[in-house]
């Protein structure tokens, strides 16, 4: 059993360090774009703190849903919370499972990279329009008489710039149409709808994005209009831009010489035992079922996780 351990953890830890190794490579080339994308959500914080100086409470305007789904009160707002962070922990955690899982299918920086393209391109409509038209916030925190629905003049600069984090995220007001945290939930589901194997994760996945639409609008933190908005517009992005960036390398993908009778057998022999020094002596294969196009037995498996 020991023995057992050791091998396991042997190759646990073999792989994980060569999938740093590969990481750190990617790492080194797309840095810049994920620190493109980190800046625009502080960006994107920055102009949500923004249209809370501007906001003015007023009388809860008429909504469809709010008539539809009972209301759950203050003292239950955190259950919408708490599926929208159990959405982004899984997710998170999901991008890294290359790193302990022997099949994969994505590269984390890489799936990183095309999240945040998704995410601000959103996050940009979204600063457009609740600075189009200011609505009276239908949570609690922002309606008349409550001291938050207001904010008054920043003393400083730096007040601005840190947000007032974390209450002044979590108090905000103003910054309505359109949903934040469906942006976050519609995104996160449809890139593991199409990077993800998991056929009942992946229905799971949108019945939690239905989920947490309706709890969004029963603990008054939106308009019904805010979600609504929201699954045509995240959809939308999401597929022009799918449709404009370049496909992410399958990892699914083997390398496997290319025999030719042109050659000898002594050099198709070298080839064989990985002895060829000229790339283009191989060539990607699709596995199937633990085989290649072949007919060989191979190592790595074609499911990812």
């Amino acid at each position: 059993m020991n023995l057992y351990i050791r091998r396991e953890a042997s190759k646990l830890w073999k792989r994980l360090c060569s999938e740093i190794t590969t990481e750190i490579g990617l790492l080194a080339e797309n840095w810049k774009y994920l620190l493109a994308g980190l800046l625009c959500q502080y960006i994107h914080g920055l102009a949500a703190r923004g249209v809370h100086y501007i906001h003015r409470p007023g009388p809860t305007l008429q909504d469809s849903g709010f008539f539809v789904l009972p209301e759950l009160g203050q003292d239950k707002g955190y259950i919408s919370e708490t599926v929208f962070t159990c959405v982004f922990v899984s997710f998170f955690l999901w991008t890294f499972h290359p790193f302990i899982v022997k099949s994969k299918k994505i590269y984390t920086v890489l799936i990183w990279c095309r999240v945040l393209a998704f995410l601000v391109a959103c996050q940009f409509l979204r600063i457009i329009t609740f600075y189009s038209t200011q609505l009276p916030g239908p949570n609690y925190h922002c309606r008349e008489g409550s001291e938050l629905a207001r904010l008054p003049r920043p003393h400083s600069v730096l007040e601005v710039l840190l947000l007032n984090f974390p209450r002044g995220v979590i108090y905000g007001c103003g910054d309505l149409i359109f949903s934040s945290h469906m942006i976050f939930t519609l995104v996160f589901v449809r890139t593991y709808q199409r990077y993800g194997s998991k056929r009942f994760i992946k229905l799971l996945g949108w019945v939690i994005a239905i989920l947490q639409s309706l709890l969004i609008i029963a603990s008054r933190k939106h308009y019904t209009v805010d979600v609504v908005v929201a699954w045509y517009t995240v959809n939308l992005v999401v597929f022009f831009l799918e449709s404009k960036l370049p496909e992410l390398p399958d990892r699914t993908m083997v390398l496997l010489p290319v025999i030719t009778k042109d050659r000898t057998k002594e050099e198709n022999h070298k080839l064989l035992n990985g002895n060829g020094v000229d790339p283009a002596d191989w060539r990607p294969r699709a596995q199937a079922n633990g085989k290649d196009s072949n007919g060989g037995h191979t190592d790595n498996t074609t499911n990812g996780a």
